[in-house]
């Protein structure tokens, strides 16, 4: 009915189509933990990720803030997602550079309204963009710009040396081109492959190494 709250349950899938409407070409990937909070949502565009955190009428401020310190740490634009109950407040809450995208329960479902349009968060810390993404797609890229393979290297560390080396524009289209390919019912297979592939190498040279001080 007209009126009656709406719940983050009942927003979810319809903003998702009108993301796909308003935007183009998109993917979106929900519940990605990021610092101390999990993103409800990112729209991953063609050069840039989106976070969108969504407060419906049944949602309070309360973590709001500690939300927008994590949201932009990681995302090159950021949108808030409110019910018309908070649309009066939610600028109080958010830096000018979020979006707003309102939420009104017309009674035969959740209608949006894109309030502001989100402007480049000056606050994104690539590092931390590129942790969304798994080895195998880090390796991908480390390929494609024929980098090495840093195969002793942690993933945060491999991550870090592919920032220091692929223009951030570039960079910006290399993690929305393999979060647009990523298969989430093959990935497993996938990153189990990568670690066989890796692993025999690792062990193989801490047995010579062994081996090594035997003989000395």
């Amino acid at each position: 009915m007209e009126n009656e709250r709406l719940h983050d349950k009942d927003i979810r899938e319809p903003l998702f189509t009108f993301l796909e409407e308003t935007f183009g070409k998109v993917r979106i990937i929900e519940e990605k933990m990021i610092g101390r909070s999990r993103a409800d949502c990112i729209m991953v565009t063609e050069s840039a990720l989106v976070g969108i955190e969504i407060k419906s009428d049944a949602d309070t401020f309360t973590r709001l803030a500690t939300q927008v310190t994590d949201y932009d740490r990681y995302y090159d634009y950021n949108i808030a997602a409110v019910g018309v109950s908070h649309v009066m407040h939610i600028g109080e809450h958010i830096p000018p550079y979020w979006g707003i995208i309102t939420v009104e329960n017309t009674g035969d479902g959740p209608d949006f309204y894109l309030l502001r349009k989100p402007l480049r968060n000056p606050y994104m810390q690539p590092k931390r963009k590129i942790s969304i993404l798994w080895r195998p797609e880090l390796a991908a890229i480390q390929e494609k710009y024929r980098m090495p393979r840093y195969e002793r290297l942690g993933k945060a560390l491999v991550a870090a040396k592919i920032v220091e080396a692929v223009p951030p524009e570039a960079l910006a289209r290399e993690i929305s081109s393999q979060l647009f390919e990523r298969d989430y019912t093959t990935i497993g297979e996938t990153i189990a492959a990568y670690r066989k592939e890796h692993a025999p190498a690792r062990r193989k040279t801490k047995k010579k190494r062994r081996a090594g001080r035997r003989l000395l």
